[in-house]
């Protein structure tokens, strides 16, 4: 058996494993220690195991996922979501799609603490499918609205996936974050703009709230502006050179401290389930990592991902089609599982391609984490669309893929201007 066959071999089996419902790490894991095992010898694939995971996992630059998970944590139990909601709302409430606009721009504010297309949407939803459906809100513009802003929690940084494509592909973290922010901006006000034009074309869907004082609004912003300037220093001073993304991150958290602290809700049992629970999602995370160190040493020695460059580079087609291609199997790929498990799996195989078609490799980054977050609310799995359901029963999964309708429009719309003009990612490195 070939190289290749066998690279395509372990593919196989690794989806196979992830359809037995094997979690993705451990099938990364079983299938490239074994396929190292038979292309090499044991004493290889044990000294790759070893070395591959101690290498990785030992680097300094990893530190930097549970440090933001627990700045995201901390944050959260400030009761920040319901605070940006609240503040959002006051502002913009007379408008009409008000509340489905306030659930967008939420989703934005609670995805730079959260990291998590799926987080983002369980927290949100959870204050504005109630809220949205006391007003008499359309069921499909709410359940649209609360699955798409999920999706922005990958894309705003900092995410904690940007930080795994990072890794996976050898980039600088704050050269992720700071090309994202553009596309992520570019995203919200598409959503804003698809929300207000339905809302505009059919009233009913929205009815319009009450203009609130400005006594209302200002009073609105206590507890947000706290977080606005922690976010504004870590991401700034990242942005500026001051830190380093570790050191960002630690400053992160420290400032998360102060503001639960002088906010009095920091007590023995927050900071230990926000510990908890930063452990368990950088242990996931973690394990994810190692499963692909092996799985890519695997698929490095069959040499499949630079064959399949070569392959696309010859191709006697355009390179933007080509491209098309490998981000229309990343839409399908977040469709079917979890959009970080996805990137890991195909990173390796698909970076290279990128690079052989002369794109930029950060570019490609942050091109892959939008077309899979896109995944997360598509049918016919779509991770946010049962979210969604298991917050409000009541909504079918017909009104929620109506929904969420509305929104692929501007999701499209964002990746051909991305592909047409790659410089509103890249200008601002």
């Amino acid at each position: 058996m070939s190289m290749v066959s066998m690279a395509l071999v372990g593919i196989l089996a690794l989806f196979l494993l992830i359809l037995l419902k094997m979690p993705i790490s451990f099938a990364m894991f079983i299938v490239g220690f074994f396929g190292m095992l038979h292309i090499t010898s044991p004493m290889a694939a044990y000294n790759i195991i070893s070395s591959g995971i101690w290498e990785q996992l030992s680097a300094y630059s990893l530190s930097v996922i549970p440090l933001f998970i627990f700045m995201g944590e901390l944050l959260f139990r400030s009761g920040i979501t319901e605070k940006i909601f609240a503040s959002a709302y006051a502002w913009i409430g007379h408008r009409k799609g008000s509340m489905a606009t306030t659930t967008i721009l939420s989703s934005a504010g609670f995805a730079a603490v959260s990291g998590s297309n799926t987080a983002t949407a369980a927290t949100v939803g959870t204050i504005a499918l109630p809220e949205m459906k006391k007003f008499g809100y359309h069921r499909a513009l709410s359940a649209g609205s609360v699955a798409t802003g999920g999706t922005l929690g990958v894309i705003i940084p900092p995410s904690a996936v940007l930080i795994v494509i990072a890794l996976q592909a050898e980039l600088a973290i704050r050269d992720l974050f700071i090309a994202s922010i553009v596309p992520g901006l570019i995203l919200v006000a598409l959503f804003v703009m698809t929300i207000s034009y339905l809302c505009h074309r059919r009233p009913e869907m929205a009815p319009v709230g009450e203009r609130s004082s400005w006594r209302v609004r200002l009073a609105s912003l206590k507890g947000v502006l706290e977080v606005a300037a922690l976010f504004a220093l870590v991401l700034g001073g990242l942005f500026a050179g001051w830190f380093t993304s570790t050191e960002a991150a630690a400053v992160g958290c420290v400032g998360a401290l102060a503001i639960v602290a002088l906010q009095r809700r920091l007590t023995l049992e927050v900071l230990q389930e926000a510990l908890a629970n930063a452990l368990k999602s950088s242990a996931m995370i973690l394990m994810l990592v190692a499963g692909a160190v092996i799985f890519g040493r695997f698929l490095t020695v069959t040499r499949l991902p630079f064959l399949v460059g070569e392959w696309a580079a010859a191709l006697p087609l355009p390179a933007v089609l080509i491209m098309a291609c490998v981000l229309l199997i990343y839409v399908i790929g977040g469709a079917l599982m979890d959009a970080m498990g996805f990137l890991i799996i195909s990173i390796p195989i698909f970076f290279p391609v990128a690079l052989a078609l002369g794109y930029d490799p950060i570019w490609f980054g942050i091109m892959v984490c939008i077309v899979t977050s896109m995944g997360a609310i598509t049918p016919p799995v779509g991770v946010n669309a049962f979210i969604v359901k298991s917050l409000d029963p009541e909504l079918g999964f017909g009104d929620i893929f109506r929904g969420v309708g509305y929104f692929m429009l501007p999701y499209l719309a964002c990746i051909l201007l991305l592909l047409a003009i790659p410089e509103l990612v890249l200008f601002v490195l």
